[in-house]
């Protein structure tokens, strides 16, 4: 008998691990696959190892930045995310959009169109830019996971005019689209992101020339009155099962006319106020507001925290972006824009927020928005 249970448990026990060398196999052939980009080696490695927010393997916020907010666990959280029923993540309605035609765009005319989350298009005096463009319709490596919303999708590579300028923060899927990415390729002449992203770029065909690799705290003069500063954000980066190998970036976008804050993904911290400052005022801050948790409130602000951090920046104008295309977190849909809407108005911040392909014209700072995301359910 009891070697009869012996056998069981041994045939148990083999069935049970060659599943795992199974699926182990799996998944180290499926991130093989290009998308997944490629991690920083040889000269840009080495380039990276100097940065002074390089430590012990790996890039640094400023201040201790855990991933989950003390007293939350792993378990918890993905439970949560996993099986929690929460109300109007994603909305069953269509969200509104308009197909703004930017091939035919004016040269003189200094414009912004948001195509939902944290993906933008930009033109001031008389230069081209693109923020995190995902056009892909999913903000996971895996199809058919994080699926955007209805609606929000609109737009493709084909819409877009040549890009002078366009702007990584860093290297998550929701921000770093490898099909949007490799359709790019021809239409973007420079690519500024942070340090170690450009090996993915590399790596997907783009060649060395395209690209501009910055650390934080540097200055890049673009020509004709328009300077880039890059500056910190507090979050993490990471295609794979490796964390903070590439750096995570805001940026000072200064044209002749205007002063604009790039924010990229990143919790509150003191890096806004430095950054005010030091730049400020901005005629427009970008800050990310949506996807939020207290639980992971270190990488991820608080609507409560982008009004602060608004404030830090000495921003005349606030546009909330990372809303209103993926299901990223447990907050219903059309919660983040609903909340700093409140907020801003308390605040006496004026708000910009466009529905997915309005025009924003961005010199004037009298223009009006609708709340489009009422009655949406």
């Amino acid at each position: 008998m009891g070697k009869t249970i012996l056998r069981i448990f041994k045939r148990i026990f083999l069935a049970v691990l060659s599943l795992l060398v199974l699926l182990t196999l799996i998944i180290f052939l499926y991130m093989k696959q290009s998308k997944f980009g490629k991690s920083p080696a040889g000269e840009r490695l080495e380039m990276m190892k100097r940065s002074p927010n390089y430590k012990d393997g790996k890039f640094q916020n400023i201040h201790l930045t855990p991933a989950l907010t003390e007293g939350y666990g792993y378990f918890e959280v993905t439970w949560e995310v996993l099986f929690k029923k929460s109300p109007r993540r994603r909305p069953v309605d269509s969200l509104p959009s308009i197909r703004t035609n930017l091939l035919n765009l004016p040269a003189d005319k200094d414009a912004l169109v948001w195509f939902g989350h944290s993906s933008y298009f930009m033109q001031a005096d008389g230069k081209r830019f693109l923020v995190d463009p995902v056009f892909s319709g999913n903000a996971s490596p895996i199809p058919g996971t994080t699926r955007s919303f209805n609606g929000a999708d609109i737009y493709t590579v084909a819409d877009l005019p040549d890009i002078d300028y366009l702007f990584i923060s860093h290297d998550h899927y929701d921000h770093l689209d490898y099909e949007t990415i490799t359709q790019l390729r021809t239409k973007v002449k420079k690519v500024i992101c942070g340090l170690g992203v450009g090996s993915h770029f590399e790596h997907w065909g783009y060649s060395s020339d395209q690209l501009i690799e910055k650390d934080w705290h540097q200055e890049v003069p673009l020509g004709d009155g328009f300077t880039v500063h890059t500056t910190p954000a507090r979050h993490f980066s990471g295609r794979g099962f490796t964390r903070n190998n590439t750096l995570w970036m805001s940026y000072v976008l200064q044209t002749p006319t205007l002063q604009i804050y790039i924010g990229g993904d990143s919790g509150y911290d003191t890096h806004f106020a430095e950054i005010g400052n030091k730049f400020g005022p901005f005629d427009l801050a970008i800050l990310e507001n949506g996807q939020y948790d207290p639980k992971w409130k270190y990488i991820h602000s608080m609507p409560e925290e982008v009004v602060q951090a608004a404030r830090d920046l000495k921003a005349k104008r606030l546009f909330p972006v990372h809303s209103s295309k993926f299901m990223l977190a447990n907050h219903a849909w059309d919660e983040p824009l609903s909340r700093i809407s409140e907020l801003g108005k308390a605040a006496g911040i004026p708000l910009v927020t466009p529905f997915i392909g309005e025009q924003v014209n961005l010199g004037d700072t009298a223009q009006q928005f609708t709340q489009w995301w009422a009655g949406i359910n």
